[in-house]
């Protein structure tokens, strides 16, 4: 996770630099670009961060490497390095859900809660 405090060139150093690490040493798998998504809890004052994902073979000496490299890096909010079972299957990015302004208004003046309303009325007779 990536500070998007950081300009866009500058965060996309950072993955690189991760990603030169992993191919120095050890077999990238696969690669994906999450882009800026919310957090579910603030870090160092961000709600959001760029999402970068990488799936790789490396040994040990360059799992120490590269969690002590990115522990250092500045504009790294947060990382992970777990021990994933090979035949997994690659994970897809979640998808993004677009906040639905005035949602409470729209659903007490939407024809489908009158439509209820109505029918309910029609079957206590």
């Amino acid at each position: 996770m990536l500070d998007p405090g950081r300009d866009a060139p500058a965060r996309d150093s950072l993955a690189q630099e991760a990603k030169g690490m992993i191919e120095s040493g050890g077999t990238l798998k696969h690669e994906n670009d999450w882009g800026l998504r919310k957090m579910a809890y603030e870090i160092n004052r961000r709600n959001e961060a760029d999402y970068r994902w990488f799936r790789f073979e490396a040994p040990t000496e360059l799992l120490e490497q590269l969690d002590h490299n990115l522990k250092i890096a500045d504009g790294v909010l947060r990382f992970r390095v777990f021990k994933v079972d090979p035949e997994a299957p690659v994970m897809v990015p979640p998808a993004v859900a677009a906040p639905a302004p005035g949602r409470d208004r729209e659903r007490a003046g939407s024809p489908s809660a009158a439509a209820v309303a109505s029918d309910d009325d029609a079957t206590s007779e």
